[in-house]
């Protein structure tokens, strides 16, 4: 068993607020990725956990012993840092075999978690190269390896594939979660990547400025997303502002400031109330046809091509501009400085209370 639980944590760095009373339970064997804009915390939290830093105020418990003041090694934590902190005097094998040594296994037990792990991350066939011979990924591979033959209770993974390439970073994607699935370790995978999380996490905390935004499901996090932030953090979304005014069983209406009106999925705003209205940016279409419901004149700006989808930047008339990302052959025929018209189903509107600090600064990125 590996249950983790924060209570209360907070952590502050003169007058930043790093952690802001972070309640969070893990449960055995669950993968948990930590999602963020730098400076969210996302490290600050690992390293608490990890022992490394002491927290201002709160608790960390493991299957319900406190981890308060109990020092790093004996925490039963393994921890993959951005740094790698690689031993530079071991070659690739020693430092892939230091955690099974120090805690004394058999020779045997060594040799085959020594030899499964340099295979996983590609790296067996460097086992006698060191540190300084090796290529960034290459590094970042050997730290992962070591922290995966720890046999720890929980594995912290702080960025673990951010400097391999592309292809070698899906591949490692898969491996990892199906080798934490197979040991039952329990798992917190911070990362900046929102395709790593979507694809990783069996829950993904959204944290900013210190505090939990959304704990939940990818689908749930990306589809039913439960602040603006977060729908523009993961995904991207295009909003407008306006005022609910009718409101039906299957439908909400709100009222811009141009006077059209947009169809949303319902929600529990009352007729009158001011809202924020969301869209996700893969959820709108352009075209040279008109549309149906919630349709905009637009001109095309910029086309960014990304292989299999294509990024329009659009400018709507008299309400600025929005973003549309649609498969790049259903677009083929569409130029910048073209006139299309822009349109999203109501299903895919999504009502936001106002953030209190006003939506342009709710969206920021620190």
């Amino acid at each position: 068993m590996a249950r983790l639980r924060l209570e209360g944590i907070r952590k502050t760095f003169r007058d930043v607020v790093a952690l802001d009373r972070i309640d969070l339970e893990v449960e055995d064997g669950e993968y948990i990725v930590i999602l963020g804009p730098t400076g969210a915390g996302k490290t600050t939290l690992l390293r608490i956990i990890t022992g490394l830093l002491n927290q201002d105020a709160g608790h960390v418990y493991l299957d319900e012993r406190s981890l308060d003041g109990v020092p790093p090694e004996e925490r039963g934590i393994a921890y993959l840092p951005q740094t790698y902190s690689l031993f530079n005097h071991l070659n690739v094998w020693n430092n892939a075999i230091f955690g099974p040594v120090v805690q004394g296994w058999t020779p045997e037990r060594v040799e085959r978690v020594g030899r499964e792990m340099l295979d996983l991350v590609r790296l067996f066939a460097r086992r006698y190269s060191f540190p300084r011979e090796l290529s960034g990924g290459m590094q970042q591979r050997v730290a992962l390896g070591r922290a995966l033959a720890a046999n720890a209770d929980i594995l912290l993974l702080d960025e673990p594939l951010r400097a391999l390439d592309a292809r070698l970073r899906i591949e490692l994607r898969r491996e990892l979660k199906d080798l934490a699935s197979q040991l039952g370790i329990t798992t917190l995978h911070v990362t900046h990547d929102q395709e790593e999380a979507l694809n990783l996490a069996d829950r993904i905390l959204v944290l900013r400025r210190g505090s939990i935004k959304q704990i939940s499901s990818p689908r749930e996090v990306y589809e039913r997303p439960a602040e603006p932030f977060v729908a523009h953090f993961v995904g991207e979304a295009n909003f407008f502002e306006g005022t609910v005014v009718d409101v039906e069983s299957d439908t909400a209406y709100v009222g811009l400031r141009t006077g059209q009106r947009l169809a949303a999925s319902p929600s529990q705003a009352k007729v009158g109330d001011a809202v924020v209205l969301g869209v996700k940016v893969d959820r709108c279409v352009i075209s040279r046809e008109e549309g149906g419901e919630n349709t905009f004149e637009a001109t095309i700006l910029r086309a960014l091509f990304a292989g299999k989808r294509t990024t329009y930047e659009v400018s709507l008339d008299r309400l600025g501009k929005a973003k549309v990302k649609m498969p790049s052959s259903a677009g083929e025929h569409l130029r910048e400085g073209q006139r299309v018209h822009f349109s999203f189903p109501r299903e895919y509107g999504l009502i936001f209370t106002p953030p209190p600090e006003g939506l342009t600064a709710a969206l920021e990125l620190e």
